[in-house]
């Protein structure tokens, strides 16, 4: 079973969404087939096959407002500069409520990231590069 330890090391090393390929593939290696982050507080849920699940929130995490009208635009303009480097880990869930993400769900077994609206609607599904 992975502990937030191990699941908080591999974070340590992300800076900015350039690095979120590597990160998948260490916390996919500890044994995690699913990741929900929640934009609004920081809330992360790591589950493994069997459905175990691990919370983990971030230290310093304002809450965030999300956006009552979803625009997949602005979230594929935040994605793009994240996916450069451009943007820290924070600066991207802000941008993220702003386009309105209420959540992201990552599948590791299908190697996918899918952004929700309050709804539950899907704004965006990226396929995660491989490392």
């Amino acid at each position: 079973m992975f502990t937030i330890e191990n699941i908080q090391a591999a974070e340590s090393k992300i800076k900015t969404g350039a690095d979120f390929p590597q990160f998948i593939k260490e916390i996919k290696e500890m044994g995690i087939t699913r990741n929900d982050v929640y934009v609004s507080n920081g809330l992360s849920i790591y589950f493994d096959n069997e459905d175990k699940s691990l919370q983990a929130s971030p230290n310093e995490y304002p809450s965030l407002v999300i956006n009552d009208e979803p625009s997949v635009e602005k979230l594929q303009h935040a994605l793009t500069v994240h996916q450069k480097g451009e943007t820290d880990y924070f600066t991207f869930c802000k941008q993220a409520a702003d386009a309105g993400v209420e959540k992201w769900v990552i599948d590791l077994e299908e190697m996918t990231c899918t952004y929700l609206d309050a709804e539950g609607n899907e704004l965006v599904k990226e396929k995660i590069p491989i490392v």
